[in-house]
């Protein structure tokens, strides 16, 4: 027994020796505004200066245009920024993107696709701004091509509902047309209830599946549901830009409210002591690490919660502190590149090692996230 005690004291202090290691201290406060947006203007202008030309094609392993989802998440982030910032260079940076594409997706308004569809939330915002008609023809013809059909499972991985699922609700409260909150709920509901086996939601984790290739019985090395922290960020994003857009009296909102409140409280407790998420939620040991989109988009969520008065500020202030504070301190680097960014894919293995000085195969929508972050967490900050 003696012995037994004695192994579990050294335990106890390797595993406080390896977590005091592994953990970066951060304040228990979060930075001033001014702090806030020197880190968001920062890390935008390495990207402005690294793309001067908005409409230049990407390329990687192929060349695709700058108009697919990775770029429409970074222009998400950037309108962010320019709410809470109002430059007229953000602005002119988003028109000269929108007009370089005339406004259009790729593959054309034909497309059912969400990913192509994304960009659409861009223009709908600029259209807002400038109500000039071009700016938003396009995307209403797409939408509205869809929801003469009876076709609702385009959705049929969780990345889609934040790529497309805020077009349908910005257009509805844009046209006070409640058709299109109904064909955006009847989309989520088949994703949630009905894609794959039973839906890619779980509610006894509060969490989803990414696609129906992870439903059970898939799981984990350590016999966990997978959980990938990108995508649940990505249903977390959605839930909120569609809270934003529609009335409180919208029949569905309850849900949405419901479902995001559910996400935050599972996502409080897979938090890692130094503030980041995972990649994978539920087993910290299969590519296990700093990640900063899915962290961004979690500190997303719960920043907009603690502003709208959804969530309680004693639990979920100190998780946003943490979060916010370890991607400022642990992925921003001093000339605005992010570190730890997951490069593109469908799981936890995919890009790895996420570390950070790596450069992810597309970082558009790895900055869009943080900015996203930022936006919300400048609301929730003092100024001192």
């Amino acid at each position: 027994m003696q012995l037994l005690n004695k192994i579990g004291s050294m335990l106890g202090l390797l595993a406080i020796l390896i977590f005091s290691l592994g953990c970066t201290p951060t304040s228990t406060e979060l930075p001033s505004k001014t702090e806030t947006l020197k880190a968001m203007r920062l890390a935008n202008q390495y990207f402005m200066d690294k793309w001067p030309d908005t409409g230049k094609t990407i390329v990687t392993n192929k060349e695709r245009p700058s108009n697919i989802w990775t770029r429409g998440v970074y222009y998400e982030g950037l309108m962010a920024l320019y709410a809470t910032d109002p430059k007229p260079t953000y602005y002119d940076y988003a028109v000269e993107w929108g007009e370089s594409h005339n406004w259009n997706f790729r593959d054309g308004v034909t497309t059912r696709n969400a990913d192509n569809q994304c960009a659409g939330q861009t223009y709908i915002d600029l259209y807002e701004l400038d109500p000039q008609e071009e700016r938003i023809a396009n995307t209403k013809a797409s939408i509205d091509s869809m929801m003469v059909t009876d076709k609702i499972d385009d959705w049929d991985w969780i990345d889609a509902i934040q790529m497309a699922m805020p077009v349908f609700s910005k257009l509805g409260a844009l046209y006070r047309d409640t058709a299109y909150f109904e064909r955006m709920y009847d989309m989520y509901a088949y994703s949630k209830y009905q894609e794959g086996e039973e839906g890619l939601y779980n509610p006894e984790d509060g969490l989803w599946w990414r696609d129906a290739d992870y439903d059970p019985p898939y799981t984990e090395p350590n016999g966990e549901d997978c959980y990938w922290s990108r995508g649940n960020g990505w249903v977390v994003a959605a839930l909120v830009k569609v809270l934003e857009d529609i009335p409180d009296d919208e029949i569905h909102r309850e849900e949405y409210e419901l479902d995001l409140k559910a996400m935050l409280n599972a996502l409080v407790k897979v938090q890692r002591e130094d503030g980041f998420w995972n990649a994978s939620l539920h087993d910290p040991t299969n590519y296990g690490g700093k990640e900063a989109t899915g962290t961004s988009l979690f500190v997303y969520g719960m920043a907009w919660g603690l502003n709208n008065n959804l969530i309680d500020s004693a639990t979920y202030y100190p998780v946003v502190v943490k979060g916010w504070n370890a991607l400022l301190e642990e992925s921003l680097h001093d000339d605005g590149f992010l570190g730890y960014v997951q490069s593109t894919g469908k799981e936890p293995s995919t890009g790895q090692p996420v570390t950070y000085d790596k450069q992810p195969d597309f970082e558009d929508y790895g900055l869009g996230c943080f900015l996203l972050a930022g936006s919300e967490v400048y609301k929730l900050s003092t100024e001192r």
